[in-house]
């Protein structure tokens, strides 16, 4: 009695709409209809859909053709109108939902041209950035000494110290030579 009494305080219009219980389902989730639409959209673009619709037709022509007049429930005389309208009702409620399927395409598209657009920019911004780094670091390499230019510096210096040695060994080269 307890539980039955507090079930029936939650479903109370007085209480608040979080706690009701909804007795009617809700098609007002816009989320929920158009997955429902995207299925219906994505089962009717199979070539299964359309080979399962032509057989159904074909064997309802057939079978409303063949039978006693008696059996039939969409009779060839009148036109198979029962076929008509379930196909045409058919297309009426197909057209609407696959247009609904199409327009939630065209906003994840949407959002994913924005989400690439921005992925791009962020790119463009670091190639950017890396672009500058780069040239700082070649204009503070200029300052920096190489490898060539060391190795030019330090065979100048050899040679500045050979060159006292040399000047000292030639007269004495002379001497020897003479004598």
């Amino acid at each position: 009695m307890a539980r039955a009494a507090s079930t029936r305080r939650e479903s109370r219009l007085d209480s608040p709409k979080g706690l009701r219980t909804n007795f009617v389902p809700s098609f007002s989730s816009g989320d929920r209809f158009g997955k429902f639409s995207e299925s219906f959209a994505r089962a009717m673009g199979t070539t299964w859909f359309l080979f399962a619709l032509t057989a159904i037709v074909i064997v309802w022509l057939v079978y409303n053709s063949t039978v006693p007049a008696a059996w039939q429930f969409d009779p060839r005389g009148q036109n198979f109108t029962l076929l008509t309208l379930i196909l045409s009702l058919q297309a009426s409620y197909a057209a609407p939902l696959i247009l609904l399927a199409q327009n939630r395409q065209d906003d994840r598209d949407r959002v994913q041209i924005e989400q690439d657009r921005q992925r791009a920019e962020r790119n463009l911004a670091d190639t950017e950035y890396l672009a500058r780094e780069v040239v700082s670091l070649r204009l503070a390499m200029k300052d920096v000494a190489t490898k060539d230019f060391i190795r030019a510096e330090l065979r100048a210096l050899l040679e500045e110290l050979d060159a006292p040695a040399k000047a000292s060994e030639k007269p004495s080269k002379r001497a020897s030579e003479s004598g």
